[in-house]
């Protein structure tokens, strides 16, 4: 019987991380299981290793902590809303992300959907590829001299301001932490710190950076998307719920909304054809793949193997 700590690996990580992980701890590798299936396998395990696809929820922290072996649930990357953490510390049961690894990648997506909505990137190829040339309808917006508001300004809301600024975009930002807006706290020095409805008012276009709160509801509401200004494209590689979706669909019908950049969705997967935002021509979507590239994998990987040597070898 293997000595070492057992780790339980629930969603796809770089095989490369996985065998360097096999040097330090005895891996299990489960990916695609129920919340049930969890929950009845979840018992021998020190520590469990989630991405986005995972949930841990209530059921299979309780059977966790039946069993007496759970110390730590990494979430492989930013948010850990896919996990009940405050009810798993009641456990003694830690939880811990890896909150650089995926950063540039998420920012690049973000960058590149401004891009997209503003240059009919989506609705060109499709139309294209049905032997169409919509080159009169096709009439984009330039970045240059917009206003980019950016809703959530840490380490990727900040990257995103970064690449903003090479197109000679203006930022501005807004968060829900009270201490980024007293004097010299402000996370990027040309970047003020303004209200959310200030931000509404003056951006041309708005990127979400934030975490999902159920008990807040939707940021971006019907009472926000009023108060924006007309012709704003909205961009969201954050997480779902973070925008009301149906709010979202008549604020585009209404020309509102120029466009939007969604790779987050309320409900996932989301492979309903005949949802209107997916028919929607102007909305381009991804499947949740802001982390999802080579090099975030690569760092990932190397982050959880870090955070579970810190939490299950160390004495």
């Amino acid at each position: 019987m293997s000595s070492k700590p057992k780790v339980l690996i629930c969603d796809q990580m770089a095989d490369s991380a996985i065998e360097a992980m096999k040097k330090f701890f005895d891996v299990d590798v489960k990916i695609g299981q129920s919340p049930e299936e969890l929950e009845a396998n979840i018992g021998p395990y020190n520590a469990v290793v989630v991405r986005s696809a995972t949930k841990v929820r209530i059921p299979a922290i309780d059977a966790a902590a039946k069993a007496g072996n759970l110390k730590l649930i990494v979430r492989g990357g930013v948010g850990i809303d896919n996990i009940d953490h405050e009810y798993a510390k009641t456990k003694g049961i830690e939880t811990r992300n890896t909150p650089t690894a995926s950063t540039i990648s998420v920012a690049e997506l973000a960058f590149g959907m401004m891009l997209a909505c503003a240059h009919h990137i989506g609705i060109g190829t499709v139309s294209m590829k049905k032997g169409e040339w919509l080159k009169k309808e096709l009439k984009g917006v330039e970045l240059a001299g917009k206003t980019l508001g950016v809703v959530g300004i840490g380490r990727i809301g900040q990257a995103v301001v970064s690449r903003a600024k090479a197109f000679e975009m203006k930022s501005i930002a807004y968060d829900t932490w009270p201490e980024l807006y007293k004097p010299g706290k402000a996370p990027m020095a040309d970047v003020p710190m303004v209200s959310l409805n200030e931000l509404l008012e003056k951006s041309n276009f708005i990127t979400l950076h934030i975490p999902f709160d159920p008990k807040a509801g939707p940021t971006l509401g019907r009472d926000q998307f009023m108060k924006m200004k007309k012709g704003v494209i909205i961009v969201n590689c954050a997480r779902g719920g973070t925008i009301d979706e149906g709010a979202l669909l008549d604020a585009l019908n209404d020309g509102t909304v120029f466009a939007a950049g969604l790779d987050c969705f309320a409900t996932e997967p989301l492979k309903d054809a005949n949802n209107p935002l997916i028919a929607h021509p102007r909305v381009v979507l991804t499947p949740h793949i802001g982390a999802s590239t080579k090099e975030a994998g690569d760092k990932v990987g190397g982050a959880v193997i870090e955070v579970l040597k810190d939490a299950l070898l160390k004495n």
